[in-house]
């Protein structure tokens, strides 16, 4: 168990994929000791990149966990995806750190993943600071991206450093409290020099500012700085802590990750100014029984409380629970209680993820971050502490998925194994959703994107041995009539030899309300049909509308008057009459003014107000209505009516009109008819596939 409780941080690493958060783990893990040497994303080879997709990829899938030790303070360093694609784990993970540092860089600026961690970080209340990474890459731009942060963001940044030179002339920072600056070897050793002659008048001016804003954040320290006292070193870190802690403003660092460059004044900035579990306070849960507001404090002599934000998947070792402990002490082999299962979970080891390992502890206690396996009920939001002192903490939801796909397997031999290894992985990513389509039979499988899709069948092939195929999924349309038709008569009769099959039936077909169904109505007079019969025909009727007439799509909204018809001694059988039922209805529909329904989706798209036009403009393309526009914090919620088959492809239609910053939620609503224009279209494609 750690030290002290004040000791601990819990930091998350966030930003915009590419700006270099995996690389600088990786310069934090070696710089501490914990590795010997500096692993590389490029090379493949990197402690927090270490799932096969991400090393194809160079890009972080999933959230890794690491620990350090730094000036007698040990520091839990979550390393956070930065693609969309993946952006509900950062989510996820964000609300179980204390603090975080924001990765920006240079070359880039603030981009779409930054400005959405920033924004989750605002609503969880969290401090944190900014990273200038990638100073040493051509066109590094320093204060073009602090202005970037400035334009984007509250609080506002704050320079804590000043880089020394840039691109490849860059080789250190100088640090504006102490004015003391220090220049990097290639193996990442600093030392300490004056800061250089040519920079002396701009250190001089960004030390004034910086003063003037921590002493903006501390009554006691504006109050000594109006009465023209010098603030002292002292003074400067005591108020920067506060400032900090407070939200009042983000101090801003720079360096590079891959180069080691500035690495070591960013813990030193992280043990100083990020908070502990004690600094962020009690944690606020609710008692499951009473529903009672309950906080604990972030200590070891209260009971055991954890929030499991993450599961782990894994065919051989089973699932991997993850979790973050907000009060008292954990040990190996015992108990928890699940209030969000209400079910005990006995556990054997726990372990401190470490990269791709697990480091087995005696002991742990608040703000430690662990794994426990194979627990049975235990899932991902699942709150876990002792039973005689139960507490649920609110978990975040998933985002929701944006892209659907239909799922098959390449070999038939899989096809029961597909489901069932599809909801393995579902537990270890809960952005997937899996159902099955009860009209086009298809196993539906949705997710935040294609590169999340790719990566979902990847691991399906790597993990779990099966090979599927990603497709377009059916649009679930519907045939109906608009109009009448009496009298509709049709005989089957066959004869072959022997006893043949002979039945006739008259049908008056009519539609219904929408959301009716189908109603049967049997009007026999007299005995040309032997009632014996009437079951037969009902079952050739509901056959024939549930494999369609116009395009093999289920007929709804039908009702079928059955008044009368013929038999035969021997002829007649069950078979005779649903065969001449069904082939009557499919003659009579032809003539009932036969249309195609379509599902209509209600859309809620969230955009910046610039994106407005254009995505209002894209909707009524996709043959849309707009329904209206809603303020939404300082964005425009647009509510819209869109037909399913408009929508499949949209999540990267949307992301390319708004540059990755808009979002939206799709869900079912009505069926609607479909334009004549298209159903010829839709019609001539179901025949082409028979």
């Amino acid at each position: 168990m750690s030290e002290s409780v004040n000791k601990l941080k819990d930091i998350a690493l966030v930003g915009h994929g590419g700006a270099g958060k995996t690389s600088l783990a990786e310069s934090i893990l070696f710089d501490a000791g914990v590795t010997n040497r500096l692993g590389s994303v490029d090379d493949g080879n990197s402690v927090m990149d270490f799932e096969p997709e991400e090393v194809q990829r160079h890009i972080s899938i999933s959230a890794a966990f690491h620990h350090y030790a730094w000036k007698k303070h040990t520091v839990n360093i979550i390393d956070t995806p930065g693609d969309a694609n993946f952006f509900s784990d950062t989510r996820s993970c964000l609300q179980v750190a204390d603090g975080s540092i924001v990765v920006i860089a240079a070359t880039d600026g603030v981009k779409v993943q930054t400005e959405q961690a920033w924004e989750f970080a605002d609503q969880l209340e969290m401090p944190r600071g900014v990273f200038v990474n990638k100073m040493d890459r051509d066109r590094a731009d320093f204060l073009g991206t602090i202005k970037d942060v400035a334009g984007a963001f509250t609080p506002k940044p704050i320079l804590l450093q000043l880089p020394i030179g840039a691109e490849e002339d860059f080789r250190g920072v100088v640090d504006l409290i102490s004015q003391k600056a220090y220049l990097y070897e290639e193996d990442g050793k600093s030392k300490v020099m004056d800061v250089p002659v040519e920079m002396q008048d701009q250190v001089a001016s960004e030390r004034d500012a910086l003063i003037e804003n921590i002493a903006e954040a501390d009554d006691a320290l504006l109050e000594k700085y109006l009465d023209g006292n010098p603030l002292t070193d002292e003074d400067l870190k005591q108020g920067l802590r506060a400032g900090t802690l407070n939200r009042t403003f983000v101090p801003v660092l720079c360096g590079s990750a891959t180069r080691n460059i500035g690495i070591d004044r960013l813990m030193d900035f992280i043990n100083d100014c990020l908070p502990s579990p004690v600094d962020r306070g009690p944690k606020i849960g609710i008692d499951p029984d009473t529903g009672e507001r309950l906080e604990l404090r972030p200590a070891i002599d209260e009971p055991f409380s954890a929030l499991v934000f993450k599961t782990i998947a894994d065919p051989y070792a089973g699932r991997l629970s993850i979790f973050r402990v907000y009060s008292g002490t954990v040990a190996p082999d015992g108990s928890f209680y699940n209030t969000t299962k209400g079910t005990k979970e006995r556990y054997g080891q726990i372990f401190r993820m470490a990269g791709r390992e697990q480091v087995g502890v005696a002991q742990a206690g608040p703000g430690d971050i662990l794994a426990v396996a194979k627990l049975k009920e235990t899932t991902t939001g699942d709150t876990l502490c002792e039973e005689s002192k139960k507490i649920r903490f609110e978990s975040i939801e998933p985002l929701p998925s944006l892209m659907s796909y239909a799922i098959e397997p390449k070999s038939k031999k899989d096809e029961d194994k597909v489901f069932i290894s599809l909801s393995r992985l579902l537990e270890e990513d809960p952005t997937l959703r899996l159902n099955r389509d009860p009209e086009t039979r298809q196993i539906l499988i949705s997710g935040m994107g294609q590169i999340h899709l790719e990566t979902m069948v990847e691991k399906l092939r790597r993990k779990f041995g099966i090979e599927v195929n990603l497709k377009s999924p059916k649009i679930p349309y519907r045939e109906t009539i608009k109009q009448s038709v009496k009298g509709v008569v049709y005989r089957h009769k066959k004869q072959s030899g022997g006893r043949g099959q002979f039945a006739e039936v008259h049908f008056d077909i009519s539609p219904l309300e929408e959301g009716k169904g189908f109603e049967f109505e049997e009007a026999l007079t007299g005995m040309n049909v032997p009632r014996n019969f009437v079951p037969a025909v009902e079952k050739g009727l509901v056959e024939a509308m549930h494999s369609g007439v116009l395009a093999g799509y289920p007929v709804v909204d039908v009702t079928v008057r059955f008044y009368d018809g013929k038999s035969h001694d021997v002829d007649s059988s069950e078979m005779a009459f649903k065969i001449a039922a069904s082939m009557c209805f499919k003659k009579g529909f032809q003539d009932a003014k036969p249309t195609l329904l379509e599902p209509i989706m209600n859309l809620a798209v969230t955009v910046p107000e610039d994106y407005m036009g254009d995505v209002i403009g894209d909707l009524n393309g996709r043959r849309g209505k707009v329904m209206g526009v809603d303020a939404a914090g300082k964005k425009q919620l647009i509510r819209a009516q869109v037909p399913m088959a408009e929508i499949l492809n949209y999540a990267p239609a949307l992301t390319s009109m708004t540059g990755g910053r808009g979002t939206f939620v799709a869900e079912p609503d009505h069926y609607e008819d479909v334009p004549a224009q298209i159903i010829q279209k839709i019609i001539e494609q179901a025949e082409s596939v028979k």
